[in-house]
C-alpha cells in the first residue's frame, strides 16, 4: 500500500511540474490589448433588453467593452449603468446573437436581441469535474433542465426524465410513492442485478445509489425506497447523463454504469426576490383489466366441474356451494378504486450583490394512497446555497446544503397486487359494518380473509442530509486550486406494528413488531489543481486531483413480541420477547487519483485524455488498485472553409469518438475475507463465508462513435450515435454445492456481457414567429445486450439461466406441442425424447428486453399560453396469466373463449392434470404478448398573468399551469400496465391532474 501511495505522489509530483512549465512558457505570449478611453464625465444610461417577441430578458449581460465593468438587466428588462460618454456597450445573453452598441451620447438605449441557436452550443454542461459546452464536448451527455422536471407530480427525479433521454432506460417497479425506478445506462452490464447502479452525484458529492431496505410491501434489497426521494424537483437546475468511456472515465470505477449528476440552482446576484408556487390535484388507476363478471366466471366453474365429471362440494368448490350466486363484486375498484390527492407547496428566497449570492427554499409534499385504509408519503425538504466571491475575484467558496424528511405510511405486509385479479367476484365481504375484518364466510369455506393484515402499519422516516463545499483559489490566470468536499447522513426508521386483529382469532396471534435502522454515512474530499491557457492556436486545459472517500452503513433490526395491548406495539419495553436477527455494521474506503488533460486547437479540433487509479478496499491485499482512462475526439468539420463553400444548408457539423475503460466493485465489503458468525447461546461460533483474495474487479470497456449535425441556420438539428461496451471479469458469488455448507463464494467468472446500440436525437423548430413558436424533439434508443462468451457455459451453475449470443434478460422455455386431442390440456415438447419435461427440454430463447424506446417532446407558445407534452414509446414483449381456466379465482375475460370447442385454450377444468398442463405452458411462449406501448406521459398548459394585472397586487411575475401525467396510453396489452409487463397486474404511474400557481415577489 505504501508504495502504491509514493507512486501516485510522484505522478502528482511530474503533472504539476509540467502544468508549471507550460503556464510560464505560454504568459510570455502578448496579451489581447486593452481598449483606453479618454478621461471625460461619466453619464448615466438606462434602457431596456427584450428579445424578438418584444418580451423582457432577464438576466442579460450589458458590459462596457475595454472596462471591467457592467450589469444585468432585471426582471422586466430592464437596466441602468454609468459608462464613458463615447463607451461601446456589449449587450450579450445565451441562446441571442451578441450585439455592440457605441453610446455615443445617448442616456436611453433599447436593445433588441435575435436569437442565435448556434449559440444553445455554448448552454454549459456538467461533466463532472469540469464544464464544457454542447459544441466542444467530446463525450456522450444528455442533459435535461429542471424546468421539464420541476411540474412533474412525482416523488424521484429519475421518474420525470423517462422518456426525455436516449440510452436511458427507466422503468416503475410499483405504484408505491418513493418506490425505487428501475434504470440502466446503455444496457446491462453485469450478471449481479445489484451491480448495475449508476452512479449518482449531487452537487459534486456522491450518494450511494443501492434502494433503502424496508420490510413493507415495498419490498426489499433492489425494490425499495429511492435514495433520490428526499430531494425537492423544484430546487434541480439541471440533470446530466455521463455515458460514454471519455464522460465516465474520470469517475474509473464508479462510473461504469453511467453516472447521473444533479445540480441544484443558486441564488442570484441581484436584488431580493421571493417565489412561491404550489400545486394539488388527484390521482386515480389508469386502466383496469378486464375480467369475468359473477355470471360468466359460475358458467366456467360448473363446466370445469361437468367437464371432470366431479360433483362440486363446500370442500372443492366453495364458490359453488357456500357462497352467494347472485352477488358481484368488482375487486380492482376495491382494492384500487381510491383517489389520492397530491400536493406540493415550495417558497423559495433568493438575492445577493456582486460578490455574495444565495438561495433559501423550503418544501412540502404529500400523496395520497389509491388503496382502502389510510395510507399517504409525506415529503419535507430545505435547501441552502451560498456563493461567495472576493473582490479581486481570486477566491471563491460554494455551499450546498439539502436536507429532506421521508414520512411513508404503507400497509405493512399486506399483499394487495394478487387477490384484485384472483378473488371469485362472488366472494365475500371482507370487512364488517363496523370495520373490523370479516372471518365467518372465509373461515367457513377454509380460506383466509385476503385482507388479512389490513390493520398492520408500515412507518418510515428517512432523514437525508446531503452537504457539499467548495473552495477555489486563483494562483494566477490559468491556474486555480480546488477543494471539494461533502458529508452525507442517511438514517432510515422503519416501524411494522403488526397487531392481533390483522388476523383470523382463532390463530392465538400476539402482538408483534419489526424495526428496522439503517444508517448510511460518507465523506468526501477531493484536493484539485485547474489549469487553463491559450498556446499556440489553441486552449489547452488540464485537472489534476485526487479523492479520499469513506463510507460507513449500518443496519440494525429488532423484532418485538408479546405486548401488553395493541397501544403498545413499537414500543420495545413494553414486550416480552425482544429479538435481533441481523446487526450489520460496514465501512467502505476508496482512495483514488485522477487527470484531464484537454486540447482545443482553432474551435475544430479536440482532444481528451482522462485517467484515474482507484484504490478500494472491497478487494483483498495485491489486488485493491486498478487504472482506469479514456481518450475522446471530436471535430467540427462544419468550420472547414470547403465544407462551408459546398454545403451552405449546413450549420454545424461535428464527428466524435471515444475509447476507454472503466471498472466495477459493486460488491459486498470484507467479501474476500473468511467470515465467522456467534451461535445461538452460550459460546461458540459457525463460519459465514469463505475466504478468497483472489477476485478484482470487473473491467468495461467502451467504444463509441458519433455524429451532430443541424441544418437550415440550426433550425433542425441531427445527431446519432452508435457504442458497444464490453463487460468482463464478471463479479458474482460463485454457486457452491450444498456440501461444501455455503451456497457461493465471491469470484470472477470468465464471461463478457456487451451492450451495443444506436441512439438519435432529432429536434426541429417547426415554427417561429412573433406571436407562435413551436419546437419538437425525438430520441430514438435501439439497444442490444448479448452474452458474448462464457467459457464452458454448458457445465457451469449457469447453463438453465444463460445462452451464449443470447441478451441477460432472457426467458428459457419449452416448446409448446398444443393440446392433447385425448385430454384437451396443454402439452409440451419433449425435445430430446427421454420421456421426462425438464430443464433440457427448454430449447426456446425469449428475449424480454426492450428493443427500441424513446420519446418525442413537444414545446408550444402563443403569446401568453405555452403547451408543453411528452409522448414515450417502448417496443417490447410481455407475458399475460391468470388464465388456468376452470380453477377457483377470477380470470381474465378472455376465458370464456375455452368454453368453445375450436379454443386455443384448454378446456375448463379444476384436476391435477389440467394444472400441471398450465404450469408447464406457462413456461412457453403460449402466453407471451406484444407489450408495446406510446403514451401520453406529461401535457402541461401555462399561462403567463399580464404584468399590468400583477402590478396592481404587488407581484412582479406569475403563471398559471395544469399538468396532466399518463394520461393516454395506446397499447394492444390487454394487462393493467406495459410498463410492467409481466403477468400483467401490476402497473407503474397512476393517472394525474394538478392545477397549480407561481408568483414571484
Amino acid at each position: 500500500m505504501k508504495n502504491n501511495y509514493k507512486r501516485l505522489k510522484m505522478v502528482v509530483y511530474v503533472f504539476v511540474a509540467i502544468l508549471l512549465a507550460i503556464w510560464a512558457f505560454s504568459a510570455t505570449a502578448q496579451a489581447a490589448p486593452i481598449k483606453k478611453y479618454s478621461p471625460q464625465q461619466e453619464i448615466e444610461i438606462s434602457g431596456t433588453v427584450k428579445d424578438e417577441n418584444g418580451l423582457p430578458i432577464e438576466g442579460a449581460t450589458i458590459a462596457i467593452e475595454g472596462l471591467n465593468r457592467g450589469t444585468i438587466t432585471d426582471m422586466d428588462g430592464n437596466f441602468t449603468l454609468f459608462a464613458p460618454s463615447n463607451a461601446v456597450l456589449v449587450i450579450s445573453y445565451l441562446g441571442y446573437t451578441t450585439q455592440k452598441i457605441p453610446i455615443d451620447n445617448e442616456k436611453e438605449i433599447h436593445i433588441i436581441l435575435e436569437e442565435d441557436v448556434d449559440a444553445l452550443g455554448e448552454v454549459k454542461i456538467n461533466a463532472g469535474y469540469y464544464n464544457t459546452t454542447e459544441r466542444e464536448r467530446t463525450g456522450s451527455i444528455s442533459r435535461v433542465k429542471g424546468e421539464e422536471i420541476e411540474l412533474q407530480p412525482v416523488v424521484s427525479p429519475l421518474q420525470a426524465l423517462q422518456g426525455r433521454m436516449a440510452g436511458v432506460e427507466i422503468a416503475a417497479r410499483g405504484d408505491l410513492p418513493g418506490q425505487a425506478s428501475r434504470i440502466r445506462i446503455r444496457g446491462t452490464n453485469s450478471l449481479r442485478t445489484e451491480g448495475n447502479f449508476p452512479l449518482y452525484i449531487i452537487d459534486g458529492v456522491p450518494i450511494n445509489s443501492t434502494p433503502i431496505e424496508s420490510r413493507s410491501i415495498a419490498g426489499s434489497g433492489t425494490n425499495g425506497f429511492d435514495p433520490l426521494n428526499t430531494l425537492n424537483l423544484s430546487n434541480i437546475e439541471s440533470i446530466e447523463v455521463l455515458k460514454d468511456a471519455d464522460a465516465t472515465a474520470i469517475y474509473g470505477s464508479r462510473g461504469a454504469n453511467g453516472v447521473i449528476l444533479i445540480t441544484t440552482k443558486s441564488g442570484i446576484q441581484k436584488d431580493f426576490r421571493l417565489e412561491a408556487a404550489v400545486y394539488t390535484g388527484a390521482s386515480r388507476l389508469p386502466n383496469k383489466m378486464e375480467l369475468l363478471n359473477t355470471e360468466e366466471y359460475l358458467q366456467i366453474r360448473r363446466q370445469a366441474f361437468e367437464n371432470d365429471g366431479v360433483e362440486p362440494t363446500q370442500f372443492n368448490a366453495y364458490d359453488l356451494v357456500l357462497w352467494d350466486q347472485n352477488r358481484f363484486t368488482d375487486w380492482q375498484d376495491f382494492f384500487y378504486g381510491g383517489t389520492a390527492p397530491v400536493t406540493d407547496i415550495n417558497l423559495n428566497a433568493s438575492g445577493g450583490n456582486a460578490t455574495t449570492s444565495f438561495r433559501l427554499g423550503g418544501a412540502y409534499h404529500n400523496q395520497g394512497s389509491i388503496y382502502p385504509g389510510d395510507y399517504n408519503y409525506n415529503k419535507l425538504t430545505t435547501s441552502l446555497n451560498l456563493n461567495h466571491l472576493t473582490n479581486d475575484e481570486r477566491f471563491g467558496i460554494n455551499l450546498s446544503v439539502n436536507y429532506g424528511i421521508d414520512n411513508n405510511i404503507l400497509a405493512g405486509s399486506t399483499n394487495v397486487s394478487s387477490p384484485p385479479f384472483s378473488l371469485p367476484p362472488n366472494a365475500p365481504q371482507v370487512f364488517n359494518p363496523d370495520g373490523s375484518l370479516h372471518w365467518e364466510e372465509w373461515a367457513a369455506a377454509g380460506q383466509n380473509n385476503p385482507m388479512a393484515g389490513f390493520f398492520n402499519r408500515s412507518e418510515t422516516q428517512i432523514n437525508n442530509l446531503i452537504s457539499s463545499v467548495g473552495l477555489n483559489y486563483r494562483i494566477a490566470d490559468g491556474l486555480n486550486l480546488k477543494l471539494n468536499g461533502g458529508y452525507t447522513n442517511l438514517e432510515s426508521k422503519e416501524l411494522v406494528k403488526i397487531p392481533t386483529r390483522s388476523f383470523n382469532p382463532a390463530w392465538n396471534f400476539e402482538d408483534n413488531s419489526q424495526h428496522l435502522n439503517i444508517s448510511r454515512k460518507s465523506w468526501i474530499i477531493e484536493p484539485q489543481i485547474h489549469f487553463n491557457k491559450s498556446l499556440w492556436d489553441g486552449e489547452l486545459s488540464a485537472i489534476l486531483g485526487t479523492t479520499f472517500q469513506q463510507n460507513e452503513d449500518e443496519n440494525l433490526e429488532l423484532m418485538g413480541s408479546g405486548y401488553i395491548s395493541e397501544s403498545q406495539i413499537g414500543n420495545l419495553n413494553a414486550a416480552e420477547t425482544i429479538t435481533s436477527p441481523l446487526h450489520i455494521k460496514t465501512q467502505y474506503n476508496y482512495n483514488a487519483i485522477f487527470g484531464r488533460l484537454a486540447y482545443n486547437w482553432d474551435s475544430k479540433y479536440f482532444i481528451n485524455l482522462t485517467g484515474r487509479r482507484d484504490g478500494s478496499s472491497r478487494f483483498g491485499p495485491g489486488k485493491q488498485f486498478a487504472n482506469f482512462g479514456a481518450v475522446g475526439a471530436a471535430w467540427i468539420f462544419s468550420e472547414e472553409a470547403f465544407i462551408k463553400n459546398e454545403l451552405p444548408f449546413l450549420s454545424f457539423g461535428k464527428l466524435r469518438g471515444s475509447y476507454g475503460t472503466t471498472g466495477n466493485d459493486q460488491i459486498g465489503d470484507y467479501g474476500y475475507l473468511e467470515a465467522y458468525d456467534v451461535t445461538p447461546g452460550p459460546g461458540g461460533l459457525y463460519p459465514t463465508q469463505l475466504y478468497n483474495p483472489d477476485y478484482s474487479w470487473e473491467i468495461n470497456k467502451k467504444l463509441e462513435a458519433g455524429i451532430e449535425t443541424s441544418f437550415f441556420n440550426d433550425r433542425i438539428s441531427l445527431g446519432s450515435s452508435w457504442y458497444q461496451n464490453r463487460s468482463s471479469n464478471q463479479l458474482v458469488g460463485f454457486p457452491l454445492p450444498a456440501m461444501t455448507g455455503f451456497r457461493s463464494v465471491q469470484a470472477n467468472l470468465p464471461a463478457t456481457v456487451e451492450n451495443s446500440g444506436w441512439e438519435i436525437e432529432l429536434s426541429s423548430l417547426i415554427f417561429n414567429s412573433r406571436d407562435f413558436r413551436w419546437r419538437t424533439s425525438m430520441n430514438l434508443s435501439i439497444p442490444k445486450n448479448r452474452l458474448v462468451s462464457y467459457p464452458d457455459l454448458e457445465s457451469s451453475t449457469y447453463a438453465n439461466r444463460y445462452r451464449i449470443g443470447e441478451p441477460l434478460n432472457i426467458s428459457l422455455l419449452y416448446r409448446y406441442a398444443g393440446l392433447d386431442p385425448n385430454t384437451g390440456f396443454y402439452t409440451v415438447e419433449d425435445v430430446n425424447e427421454d420421456g421426462r419435461i425438464d430443464s433440457n427440454d427448454r430449447v426456446d430463447i425469449k428475449d424480454l428486453s426492450r428493443q427500441y424506446f424513446g420519446g418525442i417532446n413537444n414545446s408550444i407558445s402563443f403569446k401568453n399560453l405555452s403547451l408543453q407534452f411528452l409522448w414515450q414509446f417502448v417496443k417490447q414483449e410481455g407475458t399475460l396469466l391468470n388464465m388456468d381456466v376452470g380453477r377457483i379465482g377470477n380470470k381474465r375475460h378472455e376465458a370464456l373463449a375455452a368454453l368453445n370447442p375450436n379454443s386455443r385454450y384448454q378446456m375448463p377444468s379444476q384436476s391435477i392434470q389440467a394444472l400441471i398442463g398450465y404450469i408447464n405452458v406457462l413456461n412457453t411462449s403460449f402466453f407471451h404478448s406484444d407489450a408495446s406501448f406510446i403514451r401520453l406521459k406529461t401535457l402541461s398548459l401555462t399561462y403567463d398573468i399580464p404584468k399590468t394585472l400583477l402590478a396592481q397586487v404587488g407581484v412582479k411575475k406569475g403563471s398559471l399551469s395544469l399538468h396532466g401525467q399518463n394520461l393516454l396510453t395506446i397499447t394492444d396489452y390487454p394487462g393493467v400496465d406495459p410498463e410492467l409487463p409481466i403477468g400483467g397486474t401490476s402497473f407503474g404511474g397512476l393517472r394525474t391532474f394538478t392545477g397549480g400557481i407561481k408568483l414571484n415577489f
